[in-house]
């Protein structure tokens, strides 16, 4: 990016460090080992710093060894969800404003982080100014034929950006989830709680065709979709309570069967809730009807223990995992939400199979709006956006050191894991090796990285998380 508009974007910036040292290589342009370090107290985010290849076996230093042979799941990408209330602060700011923000956060190269993989809702989310959906009608009316289905809702503001942002980045895969059917499908006729009703079941399949059609006509493809966003949570704005017995009903004899007739290859993920109901997903899964259906499942973690999710792997090894939401709760605290977040979330959902992790959500404004009447009231975007200011918060930089380092197509690979220095590895697609390492102690800890013969060292201040680049074919 031209230095003008370096100069611009930093007098943007309100928080309270810097943000990270730029210019980096793109992936392609790796040629020597680096590290990117972000420090408990903040002062240091993404900063960069070579580290020096070392002779001999490290002494009083923990040992990292990389094992490119041992090889797991590809990843699909890291990212967030954007809301319609995250789209429509970001849509509104000045359109050079926009733009630089946008190929900050979804470019694949230079000042970029990367974004690779976004989550949208389907109809409303809590994080929308209002509850809708595409076919809201007068109390008492019926539409099974859905001939007053519309997107309108979405064409004020999400529409345009996600347009933008594939504008930038056409690979980016867009995962949407519904909150609530249309209020007339359920039995409570409320957009809070309730159940789809049985006689629904097939107008809501051809609900989620109609608006995979609808935003494929605008030229914005639905790689995935997951059922219901939190199933067994129907206390939010919008919710829906779906059992999983009833999920696997919905799926294998309407949702699946009418994405055959139609021709979609959008994926139809499960579940979609915390890790300590792995049996949901598993039981959607043991039916014979919904299985061949579906791609996979997806996890939050409000709930359990992330290690839980590979019960689902275990069971059914051919199907996916994905990590879909977790929130930062206002004001944050930094150094507190980079460590929970970067060993439970970056290192340890792809170490036990997730392909995907996404934080909640993409931008909020300075006192956590939008939301509706009864949705989350203190969820910290990634990005608070005051008007035309933009604070960057420590969601940004926990998505940014897989993002900017771990392109999809990424391999996970093995790495061994020194008391107190939770770590991942991966191969990329260009042959480079990337570690995300955490240092959950109290304490500097020293520590090298071994690729083949080749061993780089470090020091990794406590509390702090780092991205080491390796250069491949290290012998």
């Amino acid at each position: 990016m031209k230095n003008s508009l370096l100069v611009i974007l930093a007098a943007l910036i309100f928080s309270c460090g810097p943000r990270s040292a730029l210019p980096m290589e793109s992936p392609g342009e790796q040629v020597t080992a680096t590290m990117y370090l972000t420090t408990a107290d903040s002062t240091q985010r993404l900063a960069r710093q070579e580290l020096p290849e070392s002779a001999g076996d490290p002494i009083d230093s923990v040992l990292i060894t990389i094992k490119p042979t041992e090889r797991y799941q590809t990843m699909q990408g890291f990212g967030f969800t954007l809301t319609g209330g995250s789209a429509e602060l970001i849509h509104v700011l000045p359109d050079d404003q926009r733009g630089d923000l946008l190929n900050e956060l979804f470019g694949q190269e230079g000042e970029s982080i990367g974004i690779s993989y976004l989550r949208l809702s389907l109809g409303a989310s809590d994080l929308d100014a209002e509850v809708f959906s595409y076919n809201d009608l007068p109390a008492g009316q019926q539409d099974p034929k859905l001939e007053r289905f519309s997107l309108d809702p979405d064409r004020d503001h999400l529409i345009p950006v996600l347009k933008e942002i594939l504008g930038i980045n056409p690979e980016i895969k867009l995962m949407a989830s519904p909150w609530s059917p249309p209020v007339w499908m359920k039995d409570n006729g409320s957009s809070k709680g309730g159940s789809l009703l049985p006689e629904y079941y097939p107008v809501y399949a051809q609900y989620f065709v109609r608006y995979i059609e609808g935003m494929a006509a605008e030229g914005i493809p639905i790689d995935a979709v997951t059922v219901q966003n939190e199933p067994l949570h129907p206390g939010n704005n919008p919710s829906l309570l779906m059992l999983a017995e009833d999920q696997a009903t919905f799926v294998g004899e309407h949702l699946g069967p009418a994405f055959a007739a139609a021709g979609l290859d959008t994926r139809i993920v499960v579940y979609d809730h915390n890790a300590d109901r792995p049996d949901y997903p598993i039981t959607v899964l043991n039916d014979e009807r919904a299985r061949p259906y579906v791609d996979g499942a997806a996890f939050h973690l409000y709930g359990g223990v992330i290690e839980d999710i590979a019960q689902v792997h275990d069971a059914f090894p051919d199907k996916h995992l994905y990590f879909t939401e977790q929130w930062i709760g206002a004001p944050g605290n930094f150094a507190e939400d980079l460590k929970w977040h970067v060993r439970e979330l970056i290192v340890k959902a792809p170490r036990h199979w997730s392909e995907t992790v996404l934080e909640w959500n993409l931008a909020a404004d300075e006192n956590q709006d939008p939301h509706t009447e009864g949705g989350c009231t203190r969820c910290l975007g990634a990005l608070t956006i005051d008007g035309d200011r933009i604070q960057r918060n420590t969601a940004y930089y926990i998505i940014a050191h897989a993002s900017r380092f771990v392109p999809p197509g990424s391999v996970r690979i093995g790495s061994n894991v020194p008391a107190g220095l939770p770590n991942v590895a991966y191969e990329r697609p260009d042959g480079a090796v990337v570690v995300i390492v955490l240092n959950d102690t109290a304490a500097d800890r020293d520590m090298h990285f071994r690729l083949g013969t080749r061993t780089h060292g470090s020091r990794l201040p406590a509390g702090s998380a780092a991205t080491v680049v390796l250069p491949g074919n290290a012998g």
